[in-house]
């Protein structure tokens, strides 16, 4: 087996030397500070970021989601107008005295003196196209 001798070697003492190993453990100081907050805010970044990121996803999903109920609000909001005006129509009709006479004759099968009412069935369309 090899023995490893430690060599001896003599250092040399004076004051350059102590300058330069101070400053030397001065910039790995500084190194391993700048390493530090580099680390944090790398850190805080990230949060940041997923925090924006996250945020903005879930507004447009909101988004979205107003905006299909937006256009669902707005066939709903077209339909009960053509209704709001059929129905004006029909108000504007039942103002009419001959209006409600016939609607009377018709619903509700009255009629004017000397007329005579005949209930005829309705015909389906299927039944006309089939010979049989």
């Amino acid at each position: 087996m090899s023995v490893i001798r430690k060599k001896k070697i003599a250092k040399i003492e004076n004051q350059y030397i102590q300058q330069r190993e101070k400053a030397g453990i001065a910039e790995t100081r500084k190194r391993k500070l700048l390493f530090r907050r580099l680390a944090v805010f790398a850190l805080f970044a990230s949060i940041i970021s997923y925090l924006m990121i996250s945020t903005f996803i879930s507004q447009t999903a909101d988004l979205d989601k107003k905006q299909a109920q937006r256009a669902q609000l707005e066939q709903k909001l077209a339909s009960l107008q053509k209704k709001q005006e059929v129905l004006d129509e029909e108000i504007v009709k039942l103002n009419d005295d001959e209006y409600i006479a016939k609607l009377a004759r018709k619903e509700y099968f009255l009629s004017e003196k000397n007329e005579i009412i005949f209930n005829l069935p309705k015909e389906k369309k299927d039944s006309q196209d089939s010979p049989y």
